[in-house]
């Protein structure tokens, strides 16, 4: 297969007309019963018989006819994306294509309710087209290699939805059904839609054909086709351009349809698709199969004229799987190196005494943020009665966001150490978007659990996300390839199964929203206390372990001959990172990076030993967050940016600096 690496044992050579048949009658198979089961008026009421045709004509037969036309407009994206950057695992979901449109579309009707008249399309291509290139500028200097690709394309789609939160969050009035609409809803109310979307599906379809032999060279090396003549950086940002605008012509219209550019494709290849312009065939009729078969199953599951979930947030949970299920067919032409974390610069002459440094910087960061602010006359330092009456309201928050702090980075470097990969955290590898998931299963189990139920089934969900990553990465060895992207396609799982309550709009979807954003303002004594008393107990846990510490990241055959227990030593120590991440993750929220920050800061430091590094990681953590919750607050005075997204917007940039320098390569 051109461009994409190929398992005999995966892919088998299927006649394609057999398979379109066989899709085509499931399809059909699919209608039929959804006509048929179709919830309608009691024949009693008046006018019953004429508003029952209304539902069938301009509700149920446009949705069908939209489901076919988004479907193929995205798989015939997704399959001119991976053909032209090579990368079997390139869609909009995993370039960051889908949340730059939904972070320009929020930003448009947030801030300029009144352009709600424009076209959609032109901020969600503009949205779109600037995450891509933003992805590929910084994935340029290691050759667009997919792994780097799709890290980048994620550390975008982390920032630009912390910025898509926080608009929503700031500008609720206008924006709230941003994320109803963004998770990908196929209603229709008329043909609109259909007649919107159908021309420039038959327009990427016509420009697809023109492009198949360009596609075909490019599957070629750089060198091998700029010597037969194609001028190769015009016709691929010409084909990023039209992928992009097929995508975000799809968002514009009906939301985010979550990978299935990325799951069309492959469909059409496991059933044969060989050729170029086999493949710009078959992949589009895959993908309107796929969605067509998914929103049927969502109408026939749901009760009455409400759908179960939105056709979009369904067709995201097969994101994850699939991910999985490519994780052995994706090679990096320029790896990541395990031991490639930030080194010291030198070994520090005296670490205690860089230890009280940095407890007294803390102590005196802690001082400034309790004392110094802004109020409606401008910057003000509290002192004396006026200290004291602003401390009930600043002093929970401070605790909450040292403490949570301090336990992100000691979950952090059990994690890096575990693994031996300095690039494992609790946000990156999916470990806080478990938690998510289980917060999700408390909400849906009970209707108001209490915070006690819902820091358990955060635990549950984070341990279980943490313990499959761990059994999906150990066949590669924890690599740092294999590692990270099993943690992208947990923690995609994980918040599909968050978006799915979330685009319900319910008060479940705000408890949600408002854990998402990590905001830290309704922050009090029973917050603090849980802090507190969490760091005490867990945190004393580390130096007890740390002959694992020590010995873990030298592999399981050196563990095993000085008599160390691997599989309940990673037990143990997945316990304790789980706890460490889910009552960081339910006091501000699943965004911030500061667990995978604090251990590198205290390694560029120059602290060698472990608990003197774990220690250092510890204050730094604790440090960074108190340090993000203050300009959370002052920065956008009198509004505030939730501490987590805050942290975010920080950490993001910091994790894609230290991907794409030249350190990382081998």
């Amino acid at each position: 297969m051109h461009g994409t690496v190929e398992r005999p044992g995966i892919v088998r050579r299927k006649p394609l007309a057999s398979s379109g048949a066989v899709l085509g009658l499931a399809c059909i198979l699919a209608f039929t019963l959804l006509v048929a089961l179709r919830p309608q008026l009691a024949p009693d009421m008046t006018g019953a018989t004429v508003l029952n045709r209304i539902l069938l004509v301009d509700s149920l037969l446009p949705r069908s006819a939209i489901a076919l036309i988004a479907g193929a407009a995205l798989g015939l994206s997704g399959a001119l994306l991976q053909r032209v950057l090579r990368n079997p695992i390139a869609d909009a979901s995993t370039l960051g294509i889908a949340a730059g449109a939904q972070l320009a579309m929020t930003m448009a009707l947030g801030f300029f309710p009144l352009l709600i008249g424009l076209p959609r399309e032109i901020a969600a291509f503009a949205g779109g087209l600037t995450a891509v290139v933003l992805v590929l500028a910084l994935s340029w200097r290691r050759g667009l290699d997919p792994v780097t690709v799709a890290l980048c394309g994620m550390m975008v789609t982390l920032v630009a939805s912390a910025l898509s939160v926080t608009i929503i969050l700031a500008r609720g009035e206008y924006a709230m059904s941003i994320f109803i609409w963004g998770a990908g809803a196929l209603n229709q109310q008329s043909w609109d839609g259909v007649i919107a979307l159908a021309p420039r599906l038959a327009i990427g379809l016509a420009a697809a054909v023109v492009l198949i032999r360009p596609l075909t060279v490019m599957s070629l090396d750089d060198n091998s086709a700029k010597s037969l003549g194609l001028a190769l950086h015009s016709i691929r940002l010409a084909i990023l351009a039209l992928a992009v605008w097929l995508s975000a012509s799809v968002t514009a219209q009906v939301g985010i349809i979550g990978f299935l550019g990325l799951a069309a494709p492959h469909l059409a290849r496991f059933c044969g698709a060989r050729r170029t312009g086999q493949l710009m065939i078959a992949a589009p009729l895959a993908g309107a199969g796929l969605l067509f078969l998914t929103d049927c199953a969502v109408q026939l599951l749901s009760p009455g004229f409400s759908d179960l979930a939105p056709t979009g947030a369904a067709t995201a949970l097969l994101g994850g799987p699939l991910l999985l299920l490519l994780l052995p067919r994706l090679h990096s032409g320029n790896p990541l190196r395990a031991d490639s974390a930030p080194r010291a610069g030198q070994n520090l002459a005296a670490p205690h005494r860089t230890l009280i440094l940095l407890a007294v910087a803390f102590v005196l960061l802690i001082v400034f943020v309790l004392s110094v602010g802004r109020s409606m006359d401008g910057w003000q330092v509290a002192t004396g009665s006026r200290f004291w009456e602003l401390l009930p309201f600043r002093l929970p928050r401070a605790v909450v966001s040292a403490a949570a702090g301090a336990m992100l980075a000691a979950a952090g470097f059990i994690m890096q150490r575990l693994t031996g990969n300095p690039l494992a955290s609790p946000e990156v590898l999916g470990v806080s978007a478990g938690g998510g998931a289980g917060l999700t299963a408390a909400l849906f189990l009970f209707a108001f659990p209490s915070p006690v139920v819902m820091i358990t089934a955060m635990t549950l969900g984070a341990l279980i996300a943490f313990l499959l990553m761990l059994a999906i990465s150990a066949r590669g060895g924890f690599g740092p390839e294999r590692l990270l992207l099993s943690g992208i396609a947990i923690g995609a799982l994980s918040m599909a199964i968050v978006t799915v309550v979330l685009a319900r709009g319910d008060l479940r979807g705000y408890l949600l929203l408002t854990w998402l954003s990590g905001s830290t303002n309704r922050a009090g004594s029973f917050e603090a206390w849980t802090g507190v008393i969490s760091a005490v107990v867990l945190i004393p846990l580390l130096p007890i372990l740390r002959r694992w510490f020590d010995i873990l990241p030298l592999g399981g055959d050196v563990a095993r001959s000085v008599g160390l227990s691997v599989a309940m030593s990673r037990l143990v120590l997945a316990i304790v990172a789980a706890l460490l991440t889910t009552i960081p993750s339910f006091l501000v929220g699943p965004l911030s990076l500061t667990g995978l920050i604090a251990p590198h800061l205290a390694r560029l430091i120059g602290f060698r030993s472990t608990m003197k590094q774990l220690l250092a990681s510890l204050l730094l953590g604790a440090m960074l967050l108190t340090a993000a919750d203050w300009l959370s607050r002052v920065v956008i005075f009198p509004y505030e940016v939730p501490v987590g997204l805050f942290a975010a917007l920080i950490g993001g940039p910091y994790l894609i600096w230290f991907l794409t320098r030249k350190e990382t390569k081998q």
